[in-house]
């Protein structure tokens, strides 16, 4: 069972990985402005916003749901190192931001008919006192999903890499995500780009 879980996960994991990766990028890209970033999005979304590719990503989040849920419960007996802990905390955190991350999501999208673009995600981050919840919210998930992939890199990976040891190899990982969180928060803030939401977006800010 233990096994048959792991083998789930992990799968699961390797399909949404990518998107998230391909999705922090396009994040990356608002370092330009709302339209440049905008319009990687557009391209972007070619590739996986259509019906085969959203129904793979909706079905593997809930198999990583589950998946991880049992492998907490099943493991949680066992001694835990702590790059296991580590682990075990980052995914928990990463459950809870994905619930309620594709939860907002779907519900802009079918009951408010908004397209969920660079402005869904400034739209909170800009306005006093969401961003109070917004901005950890954020930086935590993605302080998580390059924790975590640390974490694991450090357990699967045994040899150097450039002359890096696995310690330093997922110390780097850990760097590379704290820096991609400033350029994302960077591009998102009114204060460095005059950020203007559209009028249609007040709705997700209670205006």
């Amino acid at each position: 069972m233990l096994m048959l879980a792991k083998v789930v996960h992990r799968a699961s994991a390797v399909f949404i990985s990518i998107f998230v990766l391909i999705h922090l990028l396009n994040h990356v890209w608002g370092v330009l402005g709302a339209e440049d970033h905008i319009n990687m999005m557009n391209n972007l979304r070619v590739y996986y916003r259509n019906s085969v590719a959203e129904m793979l990503l909706l079905a593997s989040v809930v198999i990583q749901m589950i998946s991880g849920i049992k492998l907490c419960v099943l493991n949680k007996t066992q001694t835990k190192t702590s790059s296991e802990k580590l682990q075990q905390w980052t995914g928990l955190y990463l459950l809870f931001f994905l619930v309620i991350h594709v939860s907002a999501v779907l519900g802009a999208r079918l009951l408010f008919h908004l397209d969920t673009n660079y402005y869904f995600g400034a739209a909170g981050i800009n306005t006093f006192p969401l961003n109070l919840f917004f901005i950890p919210y954020y930086t935590l998930a993605i302080i998580s999903f390059f924790g975590h992939i640390a974490t694991i890199h450090s357990k699967k990976i045994k040899q150097n890499i450039f002359g890096l040891t696995p310690a330093e190899q997922s110390t780097i990982i850990l760097i590379l995500g704290g820096c991609l969180t400033v350029l994302i928060f960077y591009g998102l803030t009114n204060h460095f780009h005059g950020v203007e939401i559209p009028k249609e977006y007040n709705v997700l800010i209670g205006k």
